[in-house]
């Protein structure tokens, strides 16, 4: 009962959860190109401060009006975030900018950095957002679903362009065709390092999530045209960012909807 109690936070108010105002042009261009902005409105990027400066570290997902959804690794006990809502360009002041600051941070406490496990954290928001057309929630996807091979789904960030290159100034968007678990499982793919609560997306050796993508959604489209958030981008190539079979790994959200409801839920 407590899972449906939250998902209807999400979609309380006029903005229903992944319906964005300005649909997102998915192509199937391979390689990254500029989103058309406002269209993925969940999107969020997680910033530090470093003396004084706030720098981008990672993507996350607005799940509610003061939930957003990132991985474990990307927070630090010792530093000071905050969340940009409403971004296109990270190098501009933007109308639709809203910062917020962190009420709270719950990394799962099973998360191992050592074998990548539990990659998974929600950060509580200072304060509710009010949502917009340029800011509001994806939906969640139902608890256990395990997507079909070859899905076509969309991974979102400022993540570095290119191997060693500087990350995008401008959200991207690229698509990640789903890897199902019997491939990406094999051993010239990643083998047993790949569990079941994780999916993998891409791996043809031309596009994948890239250093500063950490965090960010996979997006799938449902049945109603609603956008999901499938995925946590967690892992890839530590040689490449784009390397062939070795696809994407991403936290499978259908895994966590109880952990995800039970602490939005406790704090």
């Amino acid at each position: 009962m407590m899972k449906f109690v939250v998902f209807a936070l999400f979609v309380a108010g006029a903005y229903g959860c992944g319906l964005p105002t300005f649909p997102p042009v998915v192509t199937r261009v391979v390689g990254g190109e500029d989103v058309r902005p406002n269209s993925w409105p969940w999107q969020i990027s997680l910033q530090y401060n470093r003396e004084g400066e706030w720098r981008h570290t990672c993507g996350g997902t607005l799940i509610s009006n003061q939930w957003v959804l990132t991985a474990a690794h990307c927070i630090s006990n010792n530093k000071e975030y905050r969340v940009a809502l409403g971004k296109h360009s990270l190098v501009q002041t933007e109308e639709s900018d809203v910062f917020m600051g962190t009420a709270n941070i719950v990394v799962h406490e099973k998360w191992n950095p050592f074998f990548i496990r539990n990659d998974i954290a929600l950060i509580k928001l200072e304060s509710p957002v009010t949502f917009s057309d340029s800011i509001m929630a994806a939906c969640l996807p139902s608890a256990g679903f395990l997507l079909p091979n070859n899905e076509a789904c969309y991974v979102t960030g400022w993540g570095r362009l290119y191997t060693g290159g500087p990350i995008a100034d401008i959200l991207q968007q690229a698509l990640l065709p789903v890897v199902d678990h019997a491939t990406c499982t094999k051993p010239d793919w990643w083998g047993a390092q790949v569990k079941d609560t994780m999916v993998c997306a891409g791996g043809d050796g031309v596009v994948s999530g890239c250093n500063g993508d950490s965090g960010g959604p996979l997006n799938c489209q449902n049945a109603d045209g609603a956008w999901e958030v499938h995925g946590i981008v967690s892992f890839g190539s530590g040689l490449s960012c784009n390397f062939a079979k070795k696809p994407t790994v991403f936290t499978q959200v259908s895994s966590y909807i109880d952990w995800i409801s039970s602490n939005m839920v406790a704090y």
